[in-house]
């Protein structure tokens, strides 16, 4: 019995595959998503000529971690390795790059994972139903896109202070925007305003932070993008040491529990804002680490399989923004021996996936790991979604110089300590998994006797590898 499809609504299917037939749209199964190399010659004629952020149904073929930006097909797994010359650390970090997604996100991948179930299953009808997309930013830039695909209405709510590109882009993409009140950490005022669109029978929620397509996505996907990276390293007997993720929804971190399975000694490292310390300290703040909602444990957490937490403090992120990005800290950068082509990709890294960097540096210092050492985390965005957070500094701090840069390199990047590090014991992730009660049992209504049973490792296990395999049949009968 699937846990997520609890039953098949065939009427809707028949009128929901009726219209996607009309629509030109063919769903991508998992599989495929995974190993686009299976994808069928027919879809692949198609993708050229066709932009990474159209909204055109093939697109959906693109939500993997191999688009080939050049020839528009796919490749290798798209990953930016950054070197000891910036880690200050002898480990190889690897971060898979998230901007050469659609809408320049990883964030569709997880949107898809929680739409296609209920798509599939005749759980959503887009003739009938809303799509409402409760998120810090990019989940809801994925919902959207998949709705217009669709041809239905999509609700992005997101909290008022996230960056401007954000709601500009969801206003052009067509999507209704629901402002709710503060900054990246109020998750609670986006669950409110979800518990009033409930009220409309013709709304469906499709929560991130409890919705298992989200980590099913990256456990089937994200982590064999990462297997396969370190299948090909060469040139030294490598070991797979951890994997660092923001914990956000507690989507992408599900992809250390697949390397996990390959690798019993990796870590599982959850990173978070200092300023809103929640599993580090069971602490509450706000915080500019756009992306990384928090004040909670998600639903989906995997919390058992979490070794340690890392609190990164967001003061550092944005100064490494601009270091990263301005003429000046670039021109340092150089001076210090990065090479020209790396200092070139930098910008490949949005804020969060700043912050996983500083996390792996952390990572790579508490455990003492060295030059046989792989940490892999993910860039989930670009700095292209902060043009104008880049602006804001600039007005608030004035022009970046040259005195700037070697600070900020030599204090948010080559003096990045194990502070702020928690190496997580048994009662650490006990507790961290009983917070999860507040928030889903008494808030939302989620069954106490679920939240018991997703402390066996078999709860997870079941969700992550059985169920996508259902998926995928429902996917190929949907498509037929």
């Amino acid at each position: 019995m699937s846990k997520i499809i609890k039953r098949l609504h065939p009427e809707v299917i028949r009128k929901t595959a009726a219209r996607c037939r009309k629509r030109g749209i063919v769903l991508p199964t998992f599989q495929q998503l995974r190993e686009p190399e299976s994808i069928p010659q027919s879809i692949r004629a198609k993708l050229k000529g066709v932009g990474l952020w159209d909204v055109n149904p093939v697109n959906l073929f693109r939500i993997t971690w191999k688009n080939d930006l050049k020839s528009g097909l796919y490749g290798g797994v798209n990953y930016l390795e950054i070197p000891p010359a910036l880690t200050g650390i002898q480990a190889r970090v690897i971060g898979l790059i998230g901007s050469y997604f659609p809408t320049g996100a990883h964030k569709v991948g997880a949107a898809f994972g929680c739409l296609v179930p209920r798509l599939v299953s005749g759980g959503f009808d887009p003739e009938k139903h809303k799509a409402a997309w409760p998120s810090t930013g990019n989940f809801c830039r994925g919902g959207a896109f998949d709705c217009a695909l669709l041809g239905c209405t999509a609700i992005a709510i997101l909290p008022e202070q996230m960056s401007r590109e954000r709601f500009e882009w969801l206003k052009q993409i067509g999507a209704q925007v629901i402002a709710t009140p503060g900054c990246e950490s109020n998750v609670k005022e986006i669950y409110d305003k979800c518990r009033e669109l409930r009220k409309d029978p013709d709304t469906i929620i499709f929560n991130q932070f409890e919705e298992f397509g989200n980590p099913i996505f990256h456990y089937n996907v994200t982590g064999p993008a990462c297997e396969e990276v370190f299948a090909g390293l060469r040139g030294g007997d490598w070991r797979a040491a951890a994997f660092v993720s923001a914990t956000g929804s507690a989507g992408t971190i599900a992809a250390g529990d697949f390397l996990k399975r390959k690798h019993p000694e990796l870590k599982i490292v959850a990173a978070e804002a200092l300023q809103c310390p929640t599993l580090l300290q069971n602490g509450f703040g706000a915080h500019r680490i756009e992306g990384i909602g928090d004040k909670h444990v998600p639903w989906v957490h995997n919390v058992r399989n979490t070794d340690a937490v890392a609190a990164i403090d967001d003061e550092d992120c944005m100064r490494l923004l601009r270091l990263f990005n301005e003429p000046a800290g670039r021109e340092c950068l150089a001076t210090l021996g990065a090479d020209t082509a790396l200092i070139g990709k930098l910008p490949l890294l949005g804020i969060s996936g700043i912050c996983n960097l500083l996390a792996a540096i952390k990572t790579a210092k508490h455990f003492g790991l060295g030059g046989r050492d792989v940490i892999f985390t993910v860039f989930t965005d670009s700095a292209q979604l902060y043009k104008s957070r880049l602006e804001e500094l600039q007005a608030e701090r004035g022009a970046y110089g040259a005195t700037d840069a070697i600070k900020d390199f030599s204090g948010p990047l080559a003096h990045q300590a194990d502070d702020y590090f928690k190496e997580l014991t048994w009662p650490d992730r006990k507790a961290i998994h009983n917070l999860k009660y507040y928030t889903w049992v008494e808030q939302q209504g989620k069954a106490s006797g679920e939240l018991d049973e997703q402390w066996q490792p078999d709860y997870w296990q079941g969700l992550f590898e059985d169920e996508v395999a259902g998926f995928d049949r429902l996917i190929e009968e949907f498509n037929r």
